[in-house]
């Protein structure tokens, strides 16, 4: 009879684990967060560490600081949804073009797209919605800086 109770309650543990693993395993509603952070790191060290002209640096300036709003709204946003902040998927867009400034670009558009998808959530739609912003302020800053280049050639 003991061994029968044993079972039973091992049996009935397992049944209330089990579920709970599977769901940790899940990687959640948005995985692109953690490809979108990634890539803004990317970008914002592209702009960050670009031997340039001191006609494109204001440019840059404000890009830098539009990724690191960005990151900000996008790291809440990926809190909110259970991401672990500290995963840093691979960035999506090879580095062996060349041009800094070219990467970067083709890096935030990358983030635009990872980003702008549906969200039920109120609260990280409006996350989300912020951070779409703050990136494409920041691409618009990096092509400004692109022909800010070819204007001072």
């Amino acid at each position: 009879m003991k061994l029968l109770c044993k079972r039973m309650i091992l049996t009935a543990g397992l049944a209330v684990l089990l579920p709970l693993s599977a769901h940790a395993d899940l990687p959640g509603r948005h995985p692109a967060y953690l490809h979108a952070l990634s890539d803004l790191r990317a970008a914002r060290w592209m702009l960050e560490h670009r031997p340039g002209d001191a006609a494109v640096s204001s440019q840059e300036d404000i890009a830098i600081s539009e990724i690191d709003h960005a990151i900000g709204e996008i790291k809440r946003a990926a809190y909110d949804d259970g991401k672990d902040l500290n995963d840093h998927p691979q960035v999506d867009v090879s580095m062996d073009q060349p041009g800094r400034l070219h990467q970067a670009e083709k890096l935030l558009a990358k983030v635009h797209h990872d980003i702008d998808r549906e969200e039920d959530d109120p609260e990280t739609r409006e996350l989300k919605h912020r951070a779409i912003a703050h990136v494409d302020n920041a691409s618009a800053a990096v092509e400004r800086a692109i022909d800010d280049v070819h204007n001072y050639r």
